[in-house]
């Protein structure tokens, strides 16, 4: 099979996964399928490494991989090619934005996730990937979000309406499948990138295909080229079948 695309970035949580945290049967079929065609198939994810790695093993993947939002890529699973850390002064900058309003916070360190249940307050002594904060009253979110941006030097989206997920400025999934484009040999152009979040957007916007899933926030699914079924309904295994498969046959078909 000559593929048009050649890779698929899959973002998990309300894209790959359903809302029970499980990949469908169905959903892992095709992933297979896809495979054995010869397409490289690559998490792209916000989550840490130690929390995409039973997914990709349950799939089989030994291809690149993308955590916490491309501030770690990965050359194959446990080898690492590329980690982005965020300044402590920043992490504690936004620690006392959190504390100020008593919004739930989390915060991504090499070793683990530290939150507002289990802060030490030693932030001086890790290397930092991610911070975010949750709350579900729209006004002080907008608030946070408009103080982040006057800090600069931040990356801010969502992996949800409801949050907030900062890394280094200029640190995203786009910019980590262009990385692992660059260890395949392939290009954006031949990349179908797939998501639901504001942290799947830049991805979106510049594969050669953009696809939200069904779930998908609005602002997703008005930049994507096409929207597909939900994380609940098998919308990859719509992606692999209509838009990878249909694909490479018409590209066969026209030789």
């Amino acid at each position: 099979m000559i593929a048009k695309y050649r890779l698929l970035a899959l973002d998990m949580d309300g894209t790959l996964l359903n809302d029970e945290q499980i990949i469908t049967p169905t959903t892992v079929e095709w992933i297979q399928k896809a495979v054995n065609a010869g397409v490289h198939v690559c998490l792209s994810t916000g989550r840490a490494f130690v929390s995409a790695l039973p997914y990709a093993e349950q799939l089989g993947l030994e291809t690149p991989m993308i955590t916490v939002n491309g501030s770690e890529v990965w050359r194959a699973p446990h080898e690492i090619y590329r980690r982005s850390l965020m300044d402590p002064k920043l992490v504690q900058e936004m620690y006392d934005l959190a504390k100020a309003d008593d919004i739930w916070f989390w915060a991504y360190s090499l070793d683990e996730v530290l939150k507002q249940d289990n802060w030490d307050g030693d932030v001086t002594g890790r290397e930092w990937l991610k911070f975010g904060y949750h709350t579900e009253d729209d006004e002080l979110r907008h608030k946070l979000l408009l103080r982040l941006q006057d800090m600069g030097g931040l990356e801010i989206t969502n992996s949800s309406p409801h949050n907030l997920e900062i890394n280094p400025l200029g640190v995203n999934k786009a910019a980590g499948i262009k990385e692992v484009c660059k260890l395949l040999g392939i290009e954006m152009s031949q990349v179908v990138a797939v998501g639901d979040s504001l942290n799947d957007l830049a991805a979106i916007q510049q594969a050669g295909l953009g696809v939200a899933m069904g779930n998908a926030q609005k602002t997703v699914k008005q930049e994507a080229d096409v929207v597909v079924a939900t994380n609940n309904q098998d919308g990859i295994a719509e992606v692999i079948q209509k838009y990878i498969f249909t694909e490479a046959s018409a590209s066969v078909g026209s030789k």
